[in-house]
């Protein structure tokens, strides 16, 4: 069972970041089109949400955090081995 459970937790993984994360990087672009202001006849920009924009932009922060924590978390062998930093807890190195 020990087995299968391993699968199910890669498969979940995989799911979240596999599609998780383009379609939240979605969801940022859809806020920030939303937030946008538009160009009116006379070339003024009117209308737009702010409040909605810096939800995208927010999105997209939590989207590259994400993207940067996982690079980390890949390199952290070499991290250590090479420069001796330890970017995560003890555990993380066994």
């Amino acid at each position: 069972m020990d087995f299968v459970t391993s699968i199910l937790r890669v498969l979940a993984v995989g799911l979240l970041l596999g599609a998780g994360l383009p379609a939240l990087f979605g969801v940022g672009m859809r806020l920030v089109g939303m937030g946008s202001a538009d160009p009116a006849p006379d070339g003024t920009l009117t209308g737009g949400n702010a409040a909605l924009r810096y939800l995208g932009y927010l999105i997209y922060a939590v989207v590259g955090a994400i993207i940067l924590v996982s690079i980390l978390w890949i390199a952290r062998q070499t991290l250590l081995y090479y420069f001796d930093i330890k970017i995560f807890p003890a555990f993380a190195y066994k």
